[in-house]
């Protein structure tokens, strides 16, 4: 049911739409965010980080579609990807308001692990939650990713130091 694309500079547009018409929703679950943050040149500015940073193959970052559907519904991405030993990564999403509870985002996830483990040859895929995210733990809990533990005042979210809930999923196809 998705498509998951990298945006060029000139679709700005795009992100810019989906990140205002989300501010809202997204604010108790992200860090504080001034309007430069919305404004198109610097969303621009992050399209064309991600973009260097895709091809570095340091992380993979997607604006998540419908098919046949012209609007960006979510986003998600693996980012501060690390070889050598380590082989592992962060896990991170949101989906638009709009469009919570249809499985979107297990599926968007569940995709991306895939992409992890058999084409970044990836050995673990870390995500952080907010304990009352109840969602987003749905989210991992129905792909087995496993629970690791909790780290105290992880991440300063909306203002405030907040607890953080640590998953993990493994490779299995690696040993």
């Amino acid at each position: 049911r998705l498509m998951f694309c990298q945006l060029e500079p000139s679709d700005v547009g795009l992100a810019s739409k989906f990140l205002l018409e989300n501010k809202d929703f997204f604010t108790p679950w992200e860090p504080l965010r001034d309007d430069l943050y919305f404004s198109q040149e610097k969303i621009k500015e992050r399209i064309i980080t991600q973009n260097i940073d895709f091809k570095a193959k340091r992380s993979l970052e997607c604006y998540i579609f419908l098919k046949n559907n012209n609007s960006i519904i979510g986003t998600i991405g693996l980012t501060n990807i690390v070889y050598g030993p380590f082989q592992s990564c962060f896990l991170g999403y949101k989906l638009g308001e709009a469009y919570i509870n249809n499985g979107y985002m297990t599926e968007a996830v569940e995709k991306i692990c895939s992409i992890a483990f058999a084409n970044y040859k990836l050995h673990r895929i870390e995500a952080n939650v907010m304990p009352r995210n109840i969602r987003s733990k749905r989210v991992l809990e129905k792909l087995n990713f496993e629970y690791e533990g909790i780290s105290r005042k992880y991440l300063k979210i909306n203002g405030k130091w907040e607890d953080h809930e640590h998953y993990v999923l493994l490779n299995s196809a690696i040993e």
